[in-house]
């Protein structure tokens, strides 16, 4: 078991605390607790969205220095990565939060038909955001919801308004988007391989479907993504207590595929991201 495997934990996304998800963290202090525990379990990457009080999702930046300055004194060196996503405002409010300098953040680098909208990233959106990130040293994580976005951003990175190597999640399993599918999930990999070599890249699975990613991603030599914003369910009849629960059970699985979850340090190799701070 030599191979390890990065764990991203994606603690919370737009969902309300209702009763069939009631471990979703919403406040700040939930949030932190929730990524410590699930840092515990093995995660060395957290997926942010932030709340407001009245439980909606929020793009204010001061909400993310909150929850980033909880995350960095009590998770050493775990990589941090802010959602700039649909759910983080619009336009370029969804961008608010960069100058916080974050390890990581996601972009799209395309839109998509979500369940009931379309989430929507705009050229000029993308090529600000993308800016901004270069701006700020972040690392993006390009979320691919299809594979023109792929082909974009190996666009993007050679004309340098992304900086190698990339790291892209592939993302099955949305309605409307792309189905959770095997043989495209290998074309998927095949291509990002011929197009960035030297890329990193992540399966991300929604719903009952995000293990069965995780297990093509350990299989295929690729990085696993779990938590409370995709799943909320250890299997078909059983609630996931926390997010910590989700990652235990992909710590689980890398031990079947022969991998094991990445330590902090082995984690930022790996994404080539600059060593934890210290003190």
């Amino acid at each position: 078991m030599t191979t390890p495997c990065i764990i991203t934990v994606a603690i919370t996304g737009s969902l309300p605390r209702k009763k069939d998800n009631p471990a979703v963290p919403i406040t700040v202090a939930e949030q932190v607790e929730s990524t410590h525990a699930a840092f515990e379990a093995g995660a060395t990457l957290v997926h942010l969205h932030v709340r407001n009080e009245d439980e909606t999702t929020s793009s204010d930046p001061a909400r993310f220095a909150l929850v980033q300055e909880g995350i960095r004194r009590h998770c050493p060196g775990m990589i941090i990565q802010f959602s700039t996503g649909g759910r983080s405002g619009t336009g370029h409010e969804r961008g608010g939060m960069l100058p916080l300098r974050p390890d990581m953040a996601s972009l799209a680098t395309g839109s998509v038909n979500f369940p009931s909208r379309i989430y929507e990233n705009s050229p000029e959106l993308v090529d600000w955001l993308a800016a901004e990130m270069l701006r700020y040293g972040v690392k993006p994580e390009i979320e691919a919801f299809d594979l023109s976005m792929i082909f974009q951003a190996a666009s993007m990175q050679r004309d340098g308004r992304l900086k190698a190597p990339l790291h892209v999640q592939f993302v099955m399993g949305v309605k409307n988007a792309m189905p959770v599918d095997r043989e495209v999930f290998e074309f998927y990999v095949n291509t990002l391989r011929r197009l960035a070599p030297d890329a990193t890249w992540t399966g991300a699975g929604i719903g009952r479907d995000q293990f069965t990613l995780a297990r093509w991603s350990l299989e295929l030599g690729g990085h696993c993504r779990t938590g409370m914003e995709d799943n909320v369910r250890l299997d078909r009849d059983t609630l996931a207590p926390s997010n910590a629960a989700l990652v235990a059970r992909v710590v689980e699985l890398c031990a079947e595929y022969g991998r094991r979850p990445a330590t902090v340090a082995e984690a930022r190799r790996l994404l080539s991201l600059p060593p934890a701070a210290t003190g």
